[in-house]
């Protein structure tokens, strides 16, 4: 087997383009000069640069949409926001948002989330991170492809400044145990909780309409809310 072939990382997300409309398209081209940023091998970020502030900056990973990251960040001008999405379409509806909102203070990127963690931030960076509705991975076989691994809460300790805030949610009972272990494994994170326990929904996390979709069926949702040490 070559050697690329065994270094392969294993990717929490594939590829699906899904509907990538005129509007969204039209969107991308035209404002990812003004919010995208384009990881550039060997360079970290500097978010000064950025945003021309220095605000309190948070980081959603996955942000599906952008409708909860949208609607956050107009909630909070005082705070800077970065969003990760691998997928156009849903790239492309953010930015809509954002144009059609006037906001300034979020940036996108559209990158393997994990090499943006172990490459692209600097060290105590993050005044929280944001982990909302991550793949589930369902099948067994398939669960080393979640993204909540021992792995990924290091690189997140590193980023977090002290006193920072880590909140995670997903509407798979068997992957909120899994986040609840790992988080729990780690000695950088403290639960807002008791320890074991899942968070309320606080109203700083928006209720999507899958989510609202989801409860009208009878699913659940949980919630963890912890705080690196």
């Amino acid at each position: 087997m070559p050697e690329e072939t065994k270094r392969r990382p294993i990717r929490s997300f594939v590829l699906r383009e899904g509907r990538f409309t005129e509007g969204q398209r039209n969107a991308y081209h035209r404002c990812w000069s003004q919010f995208g940023i384009t990881c550039i091998e060997g360079e970290e970020l500097d978010p000064l640069q950025l945003f021309g502030s220095s605000r309190p900056l948070y980081l959603e990973i996955g942000f599906g949409n952008g409708e909860a990251l949208a609607e956050t960040a107009a909630r909070h001008p005082e705070n800077n926001y970065i969003g990760i999405e691998v997928h156009r379409p849903g790239v492309g509806h953010l930015l809509l948002k954002l144009e059609a909102q006037g906001q300034h203070n979020v940036r996108v990127i559209r990158h393997d989330a994990m090499e943006v963690l172990r490459h692209h931030l600097p060290d105590q960076s993050l005044d929280g991170v944001m982990l909302f509705f991550p793949d589930p991975w369902h099948k067994k076989r398939h669960h080393k492809r979640r993204i909540v691994q021992p792995e990924f809460i290091s690189l997140l300790a590193q980023l977090l400044k002290p006193g920072a805030t880590l909140h995670m949610a997903t509407d798979w009972e068997d992957y909120a145990e899994q986040m609840m272990q790992v988080l729990s494994a780690a000695g950088e994170f403290e639960n807002s909780q008791s320890r074991g326990q899942f968070a309320p929904r606080p109203e700083t996390r928006p209720c999507t309409k899958f989510e609202q979709r989801g409860q009208r069926l009878g699913h659940g949702v949980w919630d963890l809310l912890f705080k690196r040490s």
